[in-house]
Parts: structure tokens; sequence; C-alpha cells
């Protein structure tokens, strides 16, 4: 399987970004369209995988806030998982962000249960007790960069 992760900086790449985003969030798992596609102001700089035909495979985004950098909205299309992809898209996020903010940056997310391996294997630790967010439960996992 080619792919590779871009930032998504054109229209083209962040439509493709929200239909992966369409089809796992709110197709698979049954969550609300309003929250899946929110971030009026464009603050979140977005990511997605693509293969050598242009199909969107995965996607995340982080964003600054006032506690750190937070990593959300990760997805990988059902076929794609467990296969690097989406530890390629966290390592291409995680090298954005520490080329922007350096060194000491508190970086952190909300896990779906079933992806908190993932995260460990890039140094996340969980943080605080297990919540439900959208009907799904979530560990905050965290590190600095």
């Amino acid at each position: 399987m080619k792919y590779k992760v871009l930032e998504a900086d054109s229209d083209y790449l962040l439509h493709k970004s929200y239909e992966v985003r369409q089809l796992v969030f709110v197709n698979e798992q049954g969550v609300s369209e309003s929250i899946v596609h929110e971030d009026p102001d464009r603050s979140a700089h977005y990511f997605v995988a693509i293969d050598v035909e242009v199909n969107a495979l995965g996607t995340a985004r982080w964003r600054k806030t006032s506690e750190g950098v937070k990593l959300e909205r990760f997805a990988v299309l059902p076929a794609y998982r467990n296969k690097g992809l989406g530890g390629d898209l966290l390592k291409s996020i995680l090298g954005d962000v520490k080329s922007k903010f350096g060194s000491g940056v508190l970086v952190y997310l909300n896990a779906q249960l079933e992806a908190m391996t993932l995260y460990a294997h890039q140094g996340f630790l969980p943080i605080g007790p297990r919540f439900i967010e959208a009907d799904i439960t979530h560990q905050r996992m965290a590190q600095t960069l």
C-alpha cells in the first residue's frame, strides 16, 4: 500500500479529510455531524493520508489551546487500520508541531480506547480517568515534546 501524508493546505485536501471523518465518525461510529465537522474559525491544522489515486485513507488535525497543543479527529478507514498509517499520521503531526513550537510543548489528545496503543507507541501516557465523549469511552493522553 503506497500513500503519503500531506498537510491539508488546500480546499481539495481539506474536503478529502472531511470525507474520511464522515465515513469513520458519522457513518461507522454514529457521531453527530455537528461534532465531527466543527471548526468555525479554521484554526486547526489538518493532515490527510492519500494513495496514488488521491483517495483519502486517513486524517487528523492539531490546534493550539490554552493547555498546549491538542491532537484531534484521528480517523483511518477500516481497510487501512493496523497497517502503520495511523502511526505515520501521528508522526507527521508531531513533526509539524515540533517544527512550529520547538521542545517543551505539552501535546495531548482524547483517545478512543481502541487507539490507545497507537498513541502509547509514540510516547503518550494516560492522564486522569476515562470519560464518555459522543457516547464513546475515551482516555486523555499527553506527552511533552
